[in-house]
């Protein structure tokens, strides 16, 4: 028995040994230097590799693709339109493992095996478990930063030309001394209206909820997760930040489960609020608690819902500056209370019988997570640290009454804040922060808020933690726009290198023809999308009404039901347009209708026409409609080919086109 501990101890040595050579070995010089393994990150590191540049991307964890491999598998998109380049390739590739052209809901593993295949593809080295402990400079350009490994001591440093901070908490961005803010603005920093303290009654507390232990009793103390501070005034600014959570992944498959256990750290009382809310609602299912969302194969996407859930409100103000100890214990906490509410609904004899039962049919999926104990790696750090950069993205970007030339990416999100702080009003339990504010179309980010000032850093850019507002932020931050962004900010670093110049010297109106016109960095043909909003190649006859809510980029076009047969809008790809494409039209999410669609296809040549049924088009999830495939064609080259969708009386709609060149990998 010694001799086998003994030889199994020296094999771990040797093992330990082997991975500390191998990371060792990928400190030195680089083109492009990548803090931060998130799905920005892995987009980032992969576009540079293709470009030809020497690419190193570090992850302070052991996973690749931060929460679009953490648990959020619900994409929040807002617009598909707004989604572009390897984000949208990325969304198409997970279409094809689950049989269908794009899909937006998924599972952690499909995503992260994703993640890793682009950065096999593209043959980047990747340091993990390695995290920022400093940053050296000469004059405003970075030159090395530094790093450790807890995990087995080492420590080294990384040169580059430019480095991208594409971590969820701007640490490069904060020790190369850039400008940041943590918190909310108040409303009169930016002439805004919906940032800082907000009282709405988005995820709010039921009416007259008792804040103490003993209820009528102040002297008892608050609940646990209420805190003792005062509202104050609306739209003031304050260092609060919007909840946290995780993006829990459980299953329902008997064979894939793994029971809901006692976690440790396990205090029933942290849940009081919860069960005071119920006495106040109907707890018909667990939605009423819990946003439960089906992912493919019998597993789930679980977000926060109402006034207690899985949101751990006030718990997480000290996280963005905090140190790495600091962190992980705001992190374990998380980890505990969330894992904590699972077992209580399930076992608590308070819950009504009917939950509880709803609840013991799921667990943690034993093919999810499989290094990390079957438990998301990430926790959903909604915001921490804004970069304050060249141009503060604020409110009226989101809502139109900016508008930026020198985008480089797309958002098109409802301004989404989670709440910051539980506290008493009027002798009530309240949560403040929760904003939802939507009703806009998609808006370009501009490139200056994804740069610093020039001053500070001339070779840093940081496209997750970027310069926004506190509510611009919120419909900012979405993972396919990270993605966006961090394609973008590759091409910006390579121009960067090959021009010789700093961030802030780039040649923004190249570096957008370039995302244009290779949109997946390889060369390929990119796709043809006409939308309604490009009026010079769209031509409308008859009545049709502009519809802004729904359909997809700013707008979609509706037929009413009338006895104008000769109604069209006609899609016109260009005399140009030559080769095989599958073709298809954007469905927006509608009531489902019978009516039929009639589809004229005119290749330059001859024509085609296909019809389709409304009620046999499928929207899932929260996206805003469905790509329809009418088949694939053949474009000569010649004439004015075009895609024709005819009323025929009917209440029907155009929204946009798509020609994807075929075959595609």
């Amino acid at each position: 028995m010694l001799k086998h501990t003994f030889l199994y101890t020296m094999l771990l040595m040797v093992c330990a040994l082997t991975n500390l050579k191998a990371q060792t070995s990928l400190y030195k010089n680089y083109d492009i230097c990548i803090y931060g393994g998130t799905s920005s990150g892995v987009i980032a590191a992969y576009t540079a590799a293709r470009s030809g540049k020497s690419v190193l991307l570090i992850e302070p964890g052991k996973n690749l693709g931060g929460m679009s491999s953490g648990g959020l598998g619900l994409t929040d998109i807002g617009n598909k339109y707004a989604i572009s380049g390897l984000a949208l390739d990325f969304y198409r590739r997970i279409g094809k493992h689950y049989g269908k052209f794009e899909q937006w809901i998924f599972e952690p593993h499909v995503a992260e095996n994703l993640f890793n295949e682009y950065i096999k593809k593209a043959r980047v080295p990747v340091l993990y478990e390695n995290r920022i402990t400093g940053v050296e400079k000469n004059g405003s350009s970075i030159t090395a930063i530094t790093l450790e490994n807890p995990a087995n001591k080492s420590k080294g440093s990384v040169k580059a030309k430019v480095f991208i901070d594409c971590s969820y908490e701007g640490d490069l961005m904060a020790k190369a001394g850039v400008s940041y803010t943590v918190g909310r603005e108040a409303n009169s920093t930016y002439n805004e209206t919906f940032n800082g303290v907000q009282l709405m009654n988005g995820h709010q507390l039921p009416e007259g909820i008792d804040p103490y232990k003993i209820r009528g009793d102040a002297s008892s103390g608050l609940l646990w997760g209420i805190n003792p501070g005062k509202l104050l005034e609306k739209g003031s600014g304050d260092k609060k930040v919007q909840a946290y959570n995780f993006r829990i992944c459980l299953t329902n498959n008997p064979s894939n489960l793994i029971p809901i256990t006692k976690p440790e750290d396990y205090e029933p009382e942290r849940y009081e609020l919860l069960i005071r809310q119920m006495e106040k609602r109907n707890w018909k299912s667990l939605q009423d608690v819990f946003i439960w969302s089906g992912m493919p194969n019998q597993k789930t996407d679980i977000n926060n819902r109402n006034g207690f859930s899985t949101d751990m409100i006030g718990m997480n103000w000290d996280y963005p500056d905090a140190d790495y100890t600091k962190r992980e214990q705001i992190w374990t906490a998380h980890t505990n209370y969330t894992k904590g509410l699972l077992y209580f609904v399930g076992h608590d004899s308070r819950i009504p019988e009917h939950i509880r039962k709803e609840i013991s049919q799921w667990g943690y999926p034993k093919d999810e997570y499989t290094n990390n104990g079957n438990w998301s790696p990430q926790l959903y750090v909604r915001e921490a640290r804004r970069m304050v950069g060249a141009l503060v993205m604020t409110q009226h970007h989101c809502q139109g009454r900016e508008v930026v030339t020198d985008g480089v990416g797309m958002a098109a999100y409802t301004m989404d804040s989670h709440n910051c702080e539980r506290l008493v009003v009027n002798g009530m339990v309240k949560n403040e922060g929760n904003v939802e504010e939507g009703g806009f179309g998609p808006y370009p980010i501009s490139y200056r808020a994804i740069i610093p000032k020039e001053s500070e850093v001339s070779n840093l850019i940081v496209p997750v933690c970027l310069s926004a507002t506190h509510i611009a932020y919120g419909s900012i931050r979405m993972e396919p726009v990270f993605m966006v962004l961090g394609q973008s900010s590759a091409m910006a670093a390579v121009q960067t290198i090959d021009r010789k110049l700093s961030v802030q010297k780039i040649d923004v109106a190249l570096l957008q023809r370039q995302l244009k016109s290779d949109p997946l960095a390889d060369g390929s043909t990119p796709d043809i999308l006409i939308d309604n909003s490009d009026t010079d190649k769209v031509q409308v006859k008859g009545n049709w009404t502009k519809k802004s809510r729904g359909g997809f980029g700013p707008d979609y076009f509706e037929a009413s039901q009338d006895t104008d047969t000769a109604k069209f809008i006609r899609y016109m790809p260009g005399s140009k347009t030559s080769g095989k494409y599958d073709l298809y039209t954007y469905y927006p999410k509608l009531e489902a209708t019978d009516a039929e669609t009639s589809i004229t296809i005119f290749d330059g040549k001859k024509s085609n026409t296909t019809m389709i049924k409304g009620a046999e088009v499928k929207v899932v999830g929260q996206t805003s409609g469905e790509w329809v495939h009418l088949g694939r064609y053949t474009f000569t080259g010649k004439g004015k080919p075009y895609i024709e969708i005819r009323a025929n009386g009917q209440k029907v709609v155009a929204d946009a086109v798509l020609l994807v060149a075929s075959p595609r990998e």
